[in-house]
């Protein structure tokens, strides 16, 4: 599916104050560009032999395809040890149906794309996948390695039906990017910090139907980001969506979520910063639901995990939560409401509503809130937005806090000491909502 427009699908009566600007995704489909020109990677030299380097022999096909035209890598096992900077690229697709697998050592980027236009890479099989094996740098300590995919400035774009498995660092970037939509994604990471999901600073950008397994952000938006839509997000065993780290000149508007469903991860919603300045409006995060989590809702305006930066702080306004479900791990420990907003920029406009959160452990849970404004929970309805601190300690459940859970959560995390098995693309992502779109991989067994 190309040229998804939100209008197209239905949901501009939806979408009051934070949401895509326009259409995403390439402008002609890949069977139009491969009726143009196909550029096989076998026929500039690579081998689907899981030892001979894949890199020369990609990058030689996109040269040749770059200007229309579908890079096809065929199933198959390939060893991918020197990274490619693909660039240029207009009217152009990579069709990754075979598997790539990680022998070089650099770090930088696996595959980067950059200042591109009118660009898709998918399986059309739903079977294809990049295998990092970050687990042979991770079980000695070592944080270093490279991203396995990156994109920027890369302009009416899609990425679908593929599987990025134990990135040594982060897995799928989107930096500089526009109107690009990212959906009927599986991303397998280790139990380990700096190995991000799928990271977002970019303008008009839909992410939708994906399923993130791993010890850091899950799906994160970052600054500068504009007009951001996540929806129908699995948080398996992850560290948990999130916004930031936000520093200084913070810019980012018109950001939603909604359908994320979160298990056993560091919060099901973070916006964290340390000082700073700028600013974060219109965001709304709708429909969550979570289970086993250590935070829930969790914004951090003093974030001790973050160095302090110069500033009085970043700005929220018009926040906007609501129909939040399920449980948290520890209530007392963490309360599933934390709104800790910086004295000297306090958060205006949040409201929370529809919140029905309640604790695994223990019979009472403790929600805070600091120098936040507008309604619900602890939050002060004034408008003298001057610095205070509440907290308010829960002692019975609250009604209607009891959520579906999904067939597939994980029993445990996947460790860094040995590799992590490459997965299927779920079909479902969030209790009761239906995928926008059907694999690729069951279309075309369909057609």
């Amino acid at each position: 599916m190309f040229i998804r427009s939100l209008f197209a699908i239905g949901l501009a009566p939806l979408l009051a104050n934070a949401y895509l600007s326009g259409s995403v995704g390439p402008t002609t489909s890949a069977a139009t560009k491969s009726a143009n020109k196909v550029c096989n990677v076998l026929d500039y030299g690579a081998v689907a032999d899981k030892s001979t380097d894949i890199g020369s022999a990609l990058n030689s096909a996109w040269v040749a395809c770059r200007d229309g035209g579908v890079v096809y890598i065929p199933p198959g096992d390939y060893a991918f040890s020197s990274w490619v900077t693909l660039s240029s690229g207009k009217n152009t697709a990579i069709q990754l149906d075979g598997i790539l697998y990680r022998t070089g050592t650099d770090g930088g980027n696996m595959i980067m794309v950059k200042h591109t236009t009118n660009f898709e890479m998918f399986s059309s099989t739903s079977k294809g996948a990049i295998q990092g094996l970050g687990y042979e740098f991770h079980k000695s300590g070592s944080t270093s390695g490279p991203r396995i995919l990156r994109l920027y400035d890369v302009t009416d774009f899609s990425v679908h039906d593929l599987a990025l498995v134990d990135a040594p660092v982060f897995h799928l970037s989107l930096d500089t990017c526009q109107n690009g939509e990212v959906y009927n994604m599986a991303i397998r990471g280790g139990d380990k910090g700096g190995l991000d999901g799928i990271d977002v600073w970019s303008t008009n950008i839909w992410v939708h139907d994906v399923e993130v397994t791993n010890k850091d952000e899950c799906v994160t938006v970052k600054s500068p980001a504009k007009n951001i839509l996540v929806e129908n997000v699995y948080c398996n065993w992850s560290g948990g969506c999130a916004m930031g780290s936000l520093g200084t000149g913070v810019d980012v508007s018109d950001i939603t979520y909604r359908n994320i469903y979160t298990w056993s991860s560091n919060q099901m919603y973070m916006i964290k910063s340390n000082g700073g300045s700028g600013n974060v409006e219109n965001v709304l995060l709708e429909n969550f639901i979570g289970h086993g989590n250590a935070y829930s809702l969790d914004i951090d305006g003093a974030w001790s995990s973050m160095s302090k930066v110069s500033g009085d702080g970043v700005q929220l306004t018009n926040v906007t939560v609501k129909n939040w479900k399920g449980t948290e791990a520890n209530g007392a420990q963490r309360g599933p409401v934390k709104v800790k907003c910086a004295a000297k920029a306090p958060c205006k406009d949040v409201t929370i509503e529809d919140f029905a959160m309640w604790t695994e452990s223990g019979s009472y849970q403790v929600n805070t809130c600091e120098s936040a404004y507008g309604s619900g929970e602890c939050l002060k309805n004034s408008e003298d937005y001057t610095s205070y601190t509440t907290t308010v300690t829960v002692k019975s459940a609250p009604t209607g806090y009891s959520a579906a859970t999904m067939a597939s959560d994980l029993k445990k995390a996947f460790g860094t000491a040995s590799s992590i098995p490459i997965p299927a693309i779920p079909t479902s992502f969030y209790p009761g909502a239906t995928p926008y779109s059907s694999l690729a991989g069951a279309q075309a067994t369909s057609s």
